[in-house]
């Protein structure tokens, strides 16, 4: 058994074992950090910054892309496209001073279609202290090491969606796994509208790029869904149009199904007591709560509880015991009851809502579009603490690392904190 997968059993267990906090983790190395959770267990964070007040430092970050930083030691790491969207780039910036240690170009794509709002670069990179790993949106997957070099580069998926690449990848034990869940670029409405048997989840040898495995969804449709992890890093939870499911982490196979319709799926889930909560994409949109467990389809044995409001379309859920929160696509932040489902409370929010919530030092922070970031405490009602405004268009989810807050904007990359 490698270091690598020991250490991400550790990290794993860590998180199961709290509720509504976790033991210190200092650095973030995925999307929403450790498991995708958007949980920080940093204290003496600021709740007030403006362009200039505890701003610790602010570099421009060159191209476009919305993959948000990840951070380990003092390596900050975020990808970009440039020369509309065809050249990919890996990026270093030192996270003490926040130079750009290293700018990569490490391919080159064909810019096809995705939304306005989605960018050629947005997939988060991911690393295990060694290497990054970086995806891009023509299902391109790259690693590098630490001081810039090129590892390997993968190009077994040719993806295509409407929508674009919004999933991020993520690692366990030597492998790196990302799903793509794409439609035909053939026949636009194949996988988009009408279900298709394309869609996997990839398995890659993070030493190598070889393919391990490739896990198939059956009958499904276009989806966003960065996975996490459960049962200690055995099984990973991943969602495309249509599906929630659980894949073996050894070999890939299928273990378990549920049916939850609608294509477009993003949020990616969160996890607490034992229950995964989802949520579903465009036509039926719906926040499922899932028991952990079971074999085959459990669609009609595994579902908790079910809830038709506030359903978020691109923000994930977050979880703080005992409550699961959510922001919908007309901008109203809901909080539910964690072990029901009932709506606890409702706040309807200025502006719109891309990056995902995170929760660290007790507080909730959220980020909008606009760059405005809402800092509240967690709790049975709405407890505003205060807003904070970077006056720069922002899609990327905020980092929390070792003091600092990390936010990408459309142009920069801040480091937000208290002066030691």
């Amino acid at each position: 058994m490698s270091f690598t997968y020991l250490r991400s059993l550790l990290i794993v267990c860590s998180i199961f074992a709290v509720t509504g906090t976790q033991a210190r983790a200092e650095n973030w190395t995925r999307f929403r950090g450790d498991n995708g959770q958007g949980i920080s267990s940093e204290t003496n964070l600021p709740v007030e910054w403006s362009t200039i007040q505890n701003v610790i430092w602010k570099t421009e970050i060159p191209g476009e892309g919305w993959s948000s930083p990840i951070v380990y030691d003092d390596h900050i790491f975020l990808t970009t496209a440039t020369e509309e969207g065809q050249l990919c780039h890996v990026i270093c910036v030192d996270r003490k001073t926040g130079d750009i240690a290293w700018n990569k170009e490490v391919h080159r794509q064909e810019a096809g279609a995705k939304r306005a709002q989605n960018s050629y670069a947005t997939p988060t990179p991911v690393t295990d202290g060694e290497k990054v790993y970086a995806v891009f949106a023509d299902g391109t997957v790259v690693a590098l090491d630490y001081d810039g070099e090129m590892v390997w580069k993968n190009t077994e998926v040719r993806f295509h969606s409407l929508h674009g690449l919004g999933a991020s990848p993520i690692l366990v034990g030597d492998q790196l796994i990302m799903p793509f869940d794409g439609s035909s670029a053939e026949d636009q409405k194949t996988g988009w509208k009408i279900p298709w048997d394309k869609a996997v989840v990839l398995s890659l040898d993070t030493a190598t790029g070889d393919v391990m495995w490739k896990g198939k969804r059956g009958e499904s449709r276009v989806g966003h869904v960065s996975p996490i992890l459960v049962d200690g890093g055995a099984l990973v939870i991943s969602a495309g149009g249509d599906r929630v499911q659980a894949h073996d982490v050894a070999s890939g196979e299928r273990i378990w199904s549920i049916y939850s319709q609608g294509e477009g799926v993003t949020p990616s889930p969160a996890i607490g007591d034992g229950i995964i909560f989802t949520s579903s994409g465009f036509e039926e949109p719906t926040i499922r709560a899932i028991r952990l467990g079971g074999k085959g389809d459990i669609t009609e044995t595994h579902i908790a509880w079910e809830q038709k409001k506030g359903v978020p379309a691109i923000p994930s859920l977050l979880y703080v015991n005992p409550y699961l929160y959510s922001i919908t696509r007309d901008n109203i932040l809901h909080c539910v009851d964690a072990s029901n489902g009932n709506i606890v409370w409702v706040k309807r929010l200025p502006g719109a809502y891309w990056a995902s919530p995170v929760w660290a030092d007790g507080r909730i922070y959220i980020t909008s579009e606009e760059g405005l970031t809402l800092v509240l405490r967690p709790g049975p009602k709405y407890d505003e603490i205060g807003w904070n405004n970077l006056q720069e268009q922002c899609m990327a989810t905020m980092a929390v690392s070792q003091g600092r807050i990390f936010i990408r904007t459309a142009g920069h990359l801040y480091c937000i904190g208290l002066e030691d």
